[in-house]
């Protein structure tokens, strides 16, 4: 079996891919089944589902792209190989944001439900992509550390390796040697706070909580998580060096922290604005409505 993923004549599906298609197909079924208990049509779902999805993968790629531009200039033309993995959660969610909005707006769906019965799948996106990455090795990859929970990859993973002389991936030119770790096992640290999201998400989405609620409780929580869980130790490039130690493996800070500053902040604001003003009812409501 290729580590990296599947390989049909020309065709390559890489793992970090097929996870994730996997992912959203299981996540359209539950949300499907949540909006049903919520008095929603399902039907309307699954088309907004769609453009959300294209427009995700599109904003994840342009937001991927954008704070990790050393990975494609060797071959520009790599930016569309989506399948490959490299997507940024961040772009993603604002891609498929702008999708449900525009189906609010035009066609008067529901917003907030939506989003919310999305949710279960995109945790479940989270756990497959992050396991993905791990399988193709080189993606999401962590920092050399000297803690005992680092993990070196063998050799025929498909992992390039670290550049010693500049804390990088091995692609081109290393005036040091390249090894290849110990590794954090950033990518095993993303799937474990998937897990933690979906399981919370579940509690999130209890009846008597307002539409959005949820929603922004998972904002919240990923953006914290990820900044504090995963980001400090992952082989990304510094926009901000206030903090770098090449020992331990740990650095800030990264682009994907800096950008969750404003987006904590903003959850914590609609948060304290759900609890004076609900948008679109509670779940209660609609569970009681939808019996009846």
């Amino acid at each position: 079996m290729d580590t990296a993923g599947i390989k049909l004549g020309p065709l390559f599906i890489s793992w970090h891919g097929l996870l994730i298609v996997l992912a959203i197909l299981v996540g359209v079924e539950v949300a499907k089944r949540l909006l049903r208990r919520w008095g929603h049509d399902p039907a309307n779902f699954e088309r907004t589902a769609f453009w959300a999805v294209l427009w995700g993968v599109v904003g994840a790629r342009v937001a991927y792209v954008i704070t990790n531009p050393d990975a494609f200039l060797a071959s520009p033309w790599s930016v569309l190989e989506v399948w490959r993995g490299g997507l940024s959660f961040h772009g993603g969610m604002a891609g498929g944001l702008l999708a449900f909005w525009y189906y609010h707006r035009r066609h008067g769906l529901p917003f907030y439900p939506y989003l919310e019965a999305a949710l279960p799948g995109v945790a479940l996106g989270i756990i497959g992509g992050r396991i993905g990455n791990f399988l193709s090795a080189w993606d999401s990859a962590g920092r050399l550390t000297t803690l005992p929970i680092g993990y070196t990859f063998p050799q025929g993973s498909g992992f390039p390796g670290v550049c010693t002389s500049t804390f990088d991936l091995a692609y081109g030119a290393c005036a040091g040697p390249v090894v290849m770790g110990p590794l954090h096992l950033t990518q095993i640290y993303g799937a474990v706070i998937g897990l933690a999201l979906l399981v919370a998400t579940g509690f999130w989405l209890r009846p008597g909580r307002p539409f959005g609620y949820a929603f922004w409780q998972f904002v919240l929580w990923y953006s914290l998580l990820r900044s504090v869980l995963e980001e400090p130790f992952r082989l990304n490039p510094l926009w901000l060096s206030a903090y770098q130690n090449n020992q331990l493996g740990i650095g800030f800070f990264t682009a994907t922290q800096l950008f969750s500053v404003p987006l904590i902040l903003l959850a914590i604001w609609m948060l304290r604005r759900l609890k004076r003003k609900p948008p679109e009812g509670t779940r209660v409501t609609a569970w009681v409505t939808s019996r009846g």
